[in-house]
């Protein structure tokens, strides 16, 4: 009789997966919640495109009491209402509006500051 040695087997060791450490995961999160808010919010403006109202301005007067007689008082007056448009603007706007641009000096080199120790 002739004895055939089987090999043995070797022992299966299974590697659980590493999970990937990221530096910041709270920015992955965000990253996410802003694609969803970005999707979302595409949705909601082609559905506000496909919105159609018919509303003639007669009848948005008469739904709206509280405003009629600022409203009638505005379209009266054109004047006032060309007012209201006007914004004023401050120094520095206006600067940068008309491209008034405060010189620049130059360098003042040392100064001294005159001081005692007692």
């Amino acid at each position: 009789e002739v004895q055939v040695d089987k090999p043995a087997e070797e022992p299966v060791v299974v590697i659980p997966k590493a999970k990937a450490n990221l530096p910041y995961p709270s920015r992955l999160r965000k990253e996410k919640l802003r694609e969803k808010d970005d999707i979302l919010a595409a949705k909601f403006m082609e559905i506000f495109r496909d919105l159609h109202f018919e509303l003639s301005f007669a009848d948005a007067l008469i739904y709206m009491p509280k405003f009629t007689s600022m409203f009638k008082k505005l379209l009266n007056n054109k004047d006032k209402l060309i007012e209201l448009t006007k914004t004023p603007l401050n120094e520095n706007c206006s600067a940068v509006v008309l491209k008034k641009l405060p010189e620049k000096l130059g360098d003042p080199g040392r100064f001294l500051i005159p001081c005692e120790f007692t």
